[in-house]
């Protein structure tokens, strides 16, 4: 990826990145705009809050207090959490190791407290095709001799995979 280095005033080749990282890049300060806190935080979440709560829970944001000045003390946020309904019972139960694990995973106590909010989380698996159908060596015998006169190939694959189909249910 070749970009204009302004300092130099040429062009130079930085190599290949990563996807993750450029997203990172683009995402960072929007994320940190609105929801006040980083992509990384939400990468890592499986592995700050473990298979247990990672596959019905996701960050949303980092609420942090009001400030009137620059020289009140540093207030920890609140973290606000997006959890299936019916599990935000085990969150609420483990709230303060979540606490700990993201005040680790920031290196300093960043939030004090999580603020759980129940909506559908849950990832949608999509539905597993079947799969195909075998015929047994007479019945692709019998699909091959029906479609030997058929010329287009493209209608011909249609015919056989309706075929399979057909004469796999009836087996």
């Amino acid at each position: 990826m070749a970009f204009n280095d302004k300092k130099q005033g040429k062009n130079r080749w930085r190599g290949a990145q990563q996807i993750a990282e450029l997203m990172t890049n683009v995402l960072d300060p929007i994320m940190q705009q609105r929801a006040g806190m980083t992509m990384q935080l939400v990468m890592a979440w499986e592995e700050i809050v473990g298979n247990t709560h990672s596959a019905y829970t996701r960050p949303e944001k980092l609420d942090w207090p009001k400030q009137a000045s620059d020289d009140e003390p540093f207030k920890p946020a609140a973290l606000v959490i997006a959890c299936d309904g019916a599990r935000s019972i085990y969150l609420q139960h483990d709230s303060t190791q979540i606490i700990q694990r993201v005040n680790g995973y920031f290196g300093f106590n960043a939030i004090d407290r999580i603020k759980i909010v129940q909506k559908p989380v849950n990832k949608q698996e999509k539905p597993r095709r079947p799969a195909p159908p075998v015929l047994e060596q007479g019945q692709r015998q019998r699909l091959d001799d029906m479609l030997g006169s058929v010329e287009d190939e493209n209608l011909k694959q249609a015919l056989a995979k309706m075929g399979e189909g057909v004469f796999s249910k009836r087996s």
